[in-house]
Parts: structure tokens; sequence; C-alpha cells
């Protein structure tokens, strides 16, 4: 404490920095992706590896037997690692490097400690955990969603006092043999920042390791740490404050000092001390593993940015004679959209396709017909422009509020159902009088015949009345809709030669029993579907106030240009076209070809996709047929691989990309600079869609290396906490964050290969320049190599930005690279 007996003001600072190096959580109803290294883009990636191994034991990079199996496969080459040696200016010669890689790395074990580890050390007990299961089962009460049958007391207070009324309550620390804790609880400051303040005193952390020890109480309970933050980020989003992760800091730290408190003894105290002293040597001795993994890392990168240089060098395609073409699709520009865009251009070669984040440029949230809580259907990096609710199609408002009445009165049926079912007095006699009755659903369940749980956007709807709903342009006014709908058109690159009609295309995935279902969904669309968006859009393009507005605008669409929106199943490659009985008659030839060029289509993307769902038989029937179970399948833990392999960002007209196999490892983001005034799109590009992408590929990438940390484990293990917040493993531990272990790999092989993300961009050198020194996220991503930035130049070859602002040409080294661009080879 100051002199005026508030905290001091660089404690505070010290906090405030400590629980901006945690990345938010999104709960599980739109899971979407987060760079799980977000708190520590402004550091460079070398200096945030050798700080992570200092906090958790554990960096960025994967076990040394990793890297040797790429290297007997003929994934890393030697050439590989001499470009490694020469780009890190290591000294070392490549047979030295060849030695230190068939050794096997000793780990250091100079790691930061807490209290808790120290006594755990001691007493061959893992106090640690203890620390953690109480606060983890402290929080899932608190923030609960909705979950829990009784409603948690102390809900309303803040997190730090409602953890004292309890913690005072809590008597598992007493029959675990900690006497007094209790009794310390009623003594403990009433405020978080006293409480840190108090705590840093009994626990004597020196002001040097402050920030890193902080660091390393709040990784302790990552998840429940990762969704406080969500909630500051949420809060900030709308101008507001939010601090309960300073209060789970001061919670967790408390704890290591009631530890101490109540285990004194000059053992404990000594141990503490040298722990302590480790924490202030803030330069441990340099671990030469750590350089020999990181080269070996960079060894992987640089063989797929060679393999990706090839696949893109070369003359390029013909352009195409300046027809007006058969058809147009934007897709999404998430990475299963390049296998379906290839596979569409091959069976309709006159249908031209795009790529734009799948909110397509519409910044809204949807109110769901009959909620009250809506749903944002953009990047989460964004704030919503306008709300549009969802209506029954045709009906008046009479007919419109009975049918709100019907969904509310059988959604409060089916929850009085479901608390007589699971509650303690009624759950055996329901079983024992009704179970037979559930007989014939459980089978139907079990062979996949029917789905275990409806969706929950269709819960209280019968089919007819779910499929009648579409959204209401209403809340996009008049008088804005054409210059939203340039924007749009402008963005996606769409301002002239359109087809006679033009889809857009949405995304999402269908499975069941499983928890973190949406991050098999659109990104783009805050981890919904995408198709309210592309309805959305298309309605605004259709529209007539918007067509006219255009036209002023010098944006021209033929009378005949229709557009229509369709969701990608990426679970099945089904494309489902909507709204199409708002299509003229004159075009229903149209849509009959589209249709069958997306059937087509469909079936190309299944046979290619089913080498990495180990599906053996190459008869196309039997193929869909396998698929097509995974999506009721309550067992399958696989239904997809989703962005798995993500590794590249390109943004550049098709003509760069199309007829080059990329294997669904890249976002394409179609962008022509020629058509950019002042740059406005391609700034646009490198704030949002490469941002959001190098959080997914970091997503993955961490979910890798660290699964312990920034992974959720093994799926079939999961629990729901909460109501949707998240999932433990198992029946307790820390809340998990991340993506299961099942998402990555196969039972016999990595299908994720953690490679950070490689952004291809073809526009001016001084457009690209200015964007990163006027934006300080974009130039720390790029400068501190948390991605690697690309150009494409004049003669189709491809420079690098170098961390000094340089650009060096990649010089193609002559090797058949083709297998590195593809994970199916394995």
């Amino acid at each position: 404490m100051n002199p005026n007996g508030l905290p001091d003001t660089r404690l505070s600072l010290d906090v405030e920095t400590a629980c901006r190096r945690i990345a938010p959580l999104w709960p599980l109803k739109n899971f979407v992706a987060v760079n799980p290294y977000f708190g520590l883009v402004d550091m460079p990636f070398q200096v945030a590896d050798a700080r992570l191994e200092r906090i958790l034991g554990r960096g960025l990079t994967m076990p040394r037997s990793y890297y040797r199996e790429r290297i007997a496969e003929g994934r890393i080459t030697r050439s590989d690692l001499e470009e490694a040696l020469k780009e890190a200016g290591h000294p070392m010669p490549l047979p030295e490097l060849e030695r230190q890689i068939r050794s096997e790395a000793e780990k250091p074990s100079r790691r930061i400690l807490l209290l808790s580890d120290v006594l755990g050390n001691i007493e061959r007990k893992d106090w640690s955990r203890f620390v953690v299961e109480r606060i983890s089962q402290f929080a899932a009460a608190f923030f609960d969603e909705g979950q829990a049958m009784w409603t948690f007391p102390w809900k309303k207070s803040t997190f730090y006092a409602s953890w004292l009324e309890y913690a005072a309550l809590d008597k598992t620390p007493w029959m675990m043999g900690l006497r007094g804790v209790a009794r310390k609880v009623r003594e403990l400051p009433a405020s978080a920042e006293e409480a840190i303040d108090w705590a840093v005193r009994i626990l004597e952390i020196p002001g040097e390791g402050r920030v890193d020890f902080f660091h390393a109480s709040l990784l302790s309970v990552g998840g429940w740490s990762a969704w406080a933050r969500y909630r500051q980020w949420q809060a900030e989003l709308g101008k507001d404050r939010e601090e309960t992760i300073r209060e789970i800091l001061a919670v967790r730290l408390v704890w290591d000092a009631l530890l101490l408190t109540v285990r004194p003894g000059p053992f404990l105290s000594k141990n503490w001390k040298r722990a302590q002293e480790d924490l202030v040597s803030l330069s441990p001795p340099a671990d030469p593993s750590r350089a020999v993994d990181l080269l070996l890392q960079r060894a992987l990168e640089i063989g797929y940015q060679k393999a990706l240089a090839t696949a893109l060098a070369g003359d390029a395609p013909s352009p195409r004679e300046n027809r007006r073409p058969d058809g147009q699709a934007v897709f999404c520009i998430d990475v299963r959209s390049e296998t379906f865009r290839r596979a569409l251009e091959t069976v309709a070669p006159t249908v031209s396709t795009h790529g734009f984040a799948g909110f397509f440029g519409v910044l809204v949230e949807l109110l769901p017909f009959g909620g009250d809580v809506p749903k944002g259907h953009l990047p989460i990096l964004f704030n919503p422009s306008y709300r549009i609710r969802e209506i029954p199609s045709g009906a008046s408002e009479h007919e419109t509020h009975r049918l709100v009445s019907r969904r509310h009165r059988r959604m409060r049926l089916a929850d009085l159902w479901k608390k007589f079912k699971t509650s303690a007095s009624s759950c055996f006699s329901y079983v024992e009088s009704f179970g037979i009755l559930s007989a014939a659903k459980l089978v139907g369940d079990s062979l996949g015949w029917s789905r275990p749980v409806k969706h929950p956007d269709r819960k209280g709807l019968r089919e007819n009345e779910y499929g009648n709903l579409v959204p209401s342009l209403d809340g996009i006014p008049e008088s804005d809709r054409p210059a939203v709908a340039e924007s749009a058109l402008r963005n996606m690159g769409l301002t002239g030669n359109f087809a006679r009609l033009v889809l857009l295309v949405g995304h999402g995935s269908t499975t069941t029993n499983n928890p973190q279902a949406t991050a098999l969904d659109c990104g783009a669309c805050a981890g919904q579907t995408g198709e309210a968006s592309a309805r959305i859009a298309a309605m605004l393009l259709n529209d007539p106030v918007a067509r006219r507005g255009l036209a002023e605008k010098g944006v021209v669409l033929p009378e005949d240009t229709w557009f229509v929106a369709g969701l990608h199943n990426t679970t099945t490659d089904d494309v489902e076209l909507k709204d199409t009985d708002t299509l003229p008659p004159s075009h229903r030839e149209d849509l009959r070809r589209l249709e069958e060029w997306l059937e087509k289509a469909g079936e190309l993307t299944r046979m290619e996709r089913s080498v990495l769902l180990g599906i053996r038989d190459t008869n196309s029937r039997t193929v869909e047929t396998d698929i097509r179970r995974r999506t009721r399948d309550w067992s399958e833990v696989r239904p997809e691989w989703g962005l798995a392999g993500n590794a590249a960002f390109i943004a550049a007209p098709r003509s760069r990309t199309a007829g080059r196999n990329l294997s669904g490892r890249a976002f394409l983001h179609d962008y022509d600079w020629r058509r950019d005034k002042d740059f406005a799109t391609l700034q646009l590009i490198m704030t949002a869609p490469m941002v959001v992408g190098n959080w997914i590929n970091m997503q993955y990438y961490g979910s890798m290396v660290d699964n312990l940390h920034f992974g959720s484990g093994n799926k079939v293990l999961h629990n729901v906490v909460g109501g949707s917040i998240g999932v433990l493993e198992g029946n307790g531990g820390d809340l998990r964050t991340g993506l299961a272990i099942q998402s990555l790999y196969d039972g016999h092989r990595w299908i994720h290969e953690p490679v950070r993300l490689n952004v291809v961009i073809e526009a001016p050198r001084e457009a690209i320049e200015d964007v990163i020194a006027r934006h300080t996220l974009v130039r720390d991503l790029i400068e501190n190599e948390w991605l690697f930035l690309f150009r494409i130049e004049d003669d189709l070859s491809l420079a690098r930005r170098e961390k000094n602002g340089s650009w060096s040409r990649m010089v193609p080294d002559g090797q058949d690279r083709k297998a590195t661009l593809s994970l199916s080879r394995n």
C-alpha cells in the first residue's frame, strides 16, 4: 500500500499488464477462434517462446520427435534446415545441427513455481490441482448461465466478494487437512485490489518478477481467466468496464498466501525463497535445445513457403474472354471453400467464383424469432450497425404474435419437462415409469435415424414453421441501403459484368453431440452459420431501393441479375439454396443448372475430403453415405476436419490461384488493387480478415503445440459447464480452451500442421507498408513474426517482408514440393 492507504500504482499496472496477456474465450454458442497468444503479440515470437517456456515449462514448438518424423518422411529437407540457419544468423554448421536434432532435448526445470507448486513438491500432494478445483467449482457456479437447477446465492456480488462468502463456508480445505482457512478468509480485505496487495506482501513477490508471476497465476486457471477476459472484451466494445479477471487473479494469489499461512515451516520458507530467486532471474541461462527446436520449426515453415511459392509461380492462367459468365458464386474465405470452389470451377468452367468474408460486408445482428437477445452475424472485431428481425414470411401481425406465443409456450413446457426428468426427486421414478417409452428414440438416435437434440434455433418450432422464417430488411433504413450495398459489392470486387444469377454462399456445419460445434461454423459470422448473412445480403442487393441508389453511385446492376443465398454444409458439402421462390420465372432454367453444378461439385469435394476422413472406398455413393452418417452419429468425434491444415491467406485476383490445387489449406480472398480506390479495401483486408485468419491459425497452432494449456483435451470426456460457457475435461479441473485433440489428430497421425499463417497479398509495396505503419496490431503480427507476409511481384514470384521492413525475393529451390502443400500424403 502507498502512504495514503491505496493500492500501489505500479502494482496496479503490473496486474493490468498480466491480465492483458490473457486471450479471451468465446462461449460455446459462438465458439469463434481466438489466438491464444493474443496478449503476447507485442513481443517477438522467439521472446514469447522463451517467456512461455519459463512460465509454463512449454514453449511454442512441438516435441523434438515430431520434427524428426517430418525429416524422415522428407517434409523437412536439408535445404530447409540450411535456410533456417541462414535466416537466424546462427553460426552452427548444418552437420552439428543434424547431430543435435538426433539427440533428445533435455527440458529445463526452471519454470516459475507458485506457492502451491512448492508446497506440493514438499508434501508430495498436488496442492495446485486442489486450488484449481476449488476455484473452478466456484467459478462454474458464479458464472452459470442457466444450467444449474439452483440459483447461486451470491451471484449479484462481484466475483471476489462472492468468493469470500463461499470460501468462509467451504469445508473442503478442512477435510484436506488445511485448518483455519475459513477463519483467515473472514479476515481478508474486502476488495480485490487490497487482497492482491495483501497477498503480494505475504508471499513477498519481488517487484522485478511480479508480472510473470501474475501471468503464471492466471494461467494456472487459464480457462476461467480467459472467460473473464472475454467478459472484459465485450464490455470494452460497449465502452464499459469489467474487472472480473483482476478478481480471479486476486483469488488465485490469496489461495497461495493462505497456504503459506496455514502450512508454515522452515522447509517451505527455504524452498519458497529459492523459487523467488528463480523468479527474479529474468535472464536464465540460455537453453541450447530451444534454439534447435525453433530452427526446426522454421525449417518446417520454410518448406511450406517454398511449396506455396512454387504453386503460385509460373504463367498466369489465360484470362477469360470478357463475356458474361454463366454464373457467379461468392464463397466465404474459409479454407474449406477452396476445395469446393475448385470443384465448382471444374464442373462449370463458365462460372466464376469469388472469395470474401462470410458476413458479406453487412454488419448486422440477428434477433431470432420470438427472442430478446440478438446474435451477432459479423466478425467479433466489429460492432453491428443494424439489427435484423427474423419474421414468418407472409404472416400478418396477428399471426406473428400467435406464433411467438406458441413458441414460448412450447419452450416453457420443454424446460419444465426437462427439469422434472432431471430433478433429484423424480429422476428414478421417471425412468421406472416412462423409460420404456424412450426405447424407440434411443434406438433411432443410436443408429443415426434421428437427431438426439433439436438445434437451439429450432426449439419451440415445427419444421414448417422454422422453414417459413426469413430475415426482415426493415432493420436497415432505406436511406442507408445503397451505401451498404455499394460497400458490400466493392469489397467483394463485384462492380461489373454481372451474371444472371449471383450466388452468395455462407457456410455451416451439421454435427451431433458436439459441444464445440460452433467452432465448425462461420468465424466471420461470430460462430453462427452464414445463412442469415447470405440471405440478408442477397435481399439487400435485390432490393429496388438499394439498386436505384447503386446506379446513382455508378454501380449498375442489370435488370436480369438476381442474387440468391446459399448455405454450404461443410460436413456433407451440400449447398442448399434459400428464398428461391422470390426469383422470377425467367430464371428457373438458370436455377436448375446452378443446382446441378453444385451437386456435382459437392460430389467431387466429398471424394477429395474422404481421403483425410479415412474412408477407403472410392465409390462416390459409399463416400456420401458415410459422410452423411457422421452428421447424425452421436458417437462421432470427427464429423469433419474443420479448418485443420490452414496455412495461407491469399488476397489477390482469382486468376492468381485458379487451377492451382492448394489442398484446402488457404483462405482465398479475392482482391484486385487496381479497383481499390484509396486502398480502403486493402486496409479492411489487413485489419480484419487477415487478423481473423491469424486467430484461426494460432488457435489450431496452440491447440497442437500445447493442448494442456491452450487446447481442450479429449473430446470424449467433455462436460458442458455453465449452460454454454465452455467445457471441462471430465468432472473437474479448469475450464478448457481451444480445440480437442480429435480436431487435430486422427488416432494415427496429425492432420493439422503447426505452421504460422503465410499471408500473400498482391498490391503495391507502398500501399501495404502504409497499412502496416498505421495499425499497431498489424505491425506487431508481421514484425514480431506471428505471421509471415509475402507480396506477389509483377512476374508472379513471391517477395517476403523481413523483420527490418525490407523485402527479399523467394527463389524456388528446384525440389518437388507438391507433397508439402497436402496433408493427405501421410
